[in-house]
């Protein structure tokens, strides 16, 4: 049975564009300042983001824990949302790496306000750590993909600033979000210090992510990557991958009309609650189905459909991305609507 695979976006292959680009880029030793496909990139998001200067990282996780670490200083406490990827998702990085701590709130599918976060101003007193960093992440991950948009952002940097506090988007998918708010990426990151996103998730490069900022914070990022092992030498030929990624970016619009689509089949199931769908996943309540997270995605294996379970609870997440097709969406929703049924 063939298989159609939502578990994410970041399954996505490289086209066979991108495959030409990397063999025939053009590339240096990147450590050195030499690799002159990176500057490319670098110089691309920089122009993209509004921003002043950007630098090419592995991953995600290494742009987010670099930002703490040089937003922080290493001392002092960074604030964000209690689910959010750099508290959740990220091993503790920011404390072992950092030495931060970290505070959370709760927020509103992902979203919190200046006067949630408040109570973290306090006084200059040797009892508390100072509130160095407030992030955010858009679209956030765990709450299914929802979006901020360009004023909640605002808010909190201006609530932030007026403390002396820097802020860091975690903006993984911040070119999802731009789409489905339609908007210039750039207009969702006024004002912000840094922000870091992923070329290898929807955008469909093979490896990387970028983070932006200002040409003292990209400067300073530069000495932590490579302390914590990021220099790639010969990059050139990842980076011309995400050089195509973001010219393509205008792409991301199909994944989230089809996620409408799956989620409006879904929501015909018995059993199944849908919640709201933002971008390019789709979240599912199975609550009433009386099966476990674990038993439910082994169930959908068996018929060829892959979903992930969110955490321990009762939600299970569909992602869509450039290798799930109209005909897929149909696909999955008949053969789970057969599955399911009394």
């Amino acid at each position: 049975m063939r298989r159609i695979d939502f578990r994410s976006d970041t399954l996505t292959q490289p086209t066979d564009a991108m495959r030409h680009a990397m063999a025939a880029a053009e590339v240096g030793d990147d450590v050195f300042g030499e690799d002159p496909t990176i500057k490319k990139l670098q110089e691309e998001a920089a122009r993209i983001m509004g921003m002043e200067a950007a630098i090419f990282v592995p991953t995600g996780t290494m742009a987010n824990q670099i930002a703490v670490w040089v937003h922080t200083g290493r001392r002092g406490q960074a604030v964000m949302e209690e689910n959010c990827h750099i508290a959740l998702y990220e091993g503790g990085g920011a404390a072992l790496l950092s030495g931060a701590t970290i505070r959370t709130v709760p927020g509103k599918r992902g979203v919190f306000t200046p006067a949630d976060i408040r109570r973290f101003w306090l006084p200059h007193d040797p009892h508390f750590a100072a509130t160095k960093l407030v992030c955010i992440e858009n679209t956030h991950n765990y709450s299914g993909g929802y979006c901020w948009t360009a004023e909640q952002t605002n808010a909190i940097v201006a609530e932030a600033h007026a403390h002396g506090a820097a802020v860091h988007i975690d903006g993984a998918r911040i070119f999802n979000a731009a789409a489905a708010l339609g908007l210039e990426v750039k207009d969702l990151v006024a004002g912000a210090d840094s922000i870091m996103f992923c070329l290898s998730k929807g955008l469909s490069a093979p490896v990387g992510s970028v983070l932006c900022g200002s040409q003292k914070f990209i400067d300073e990022a530069r000495f932590v990557r490579k302390i914590l092992g990021g220099g790639m030498r010969q990059a050139g030929h990842l980076a011309a991958a995400g050089l195509l990624a973001l010219a393509d970016r205008n792409r991301l619009v199909e994944d989230h009309i089809r996620a409408n689509a799956l989620a409006a089949g879904l929501a015909d199931i018995p059993g199944l609650t849908v919640l709201p769908t933002a971008t390019n996943m789709v979240m599912v309540d199975i609550s009433a189905t009386e099966l476990s997270c674990e038993q439910f995605v082994h169930l959908m294996q068996e018929i060829g459909v892959l979903c992930l379970q969110r955490d321990a609870g009762p939600v299970v997440r569909f992602v869509t991305h450039r290798h799930i097709s109209d005909a897929d969406v149909s696909e999955a929703v008949a053969r789970m609507t057969k599955l399911l049924q009394p």
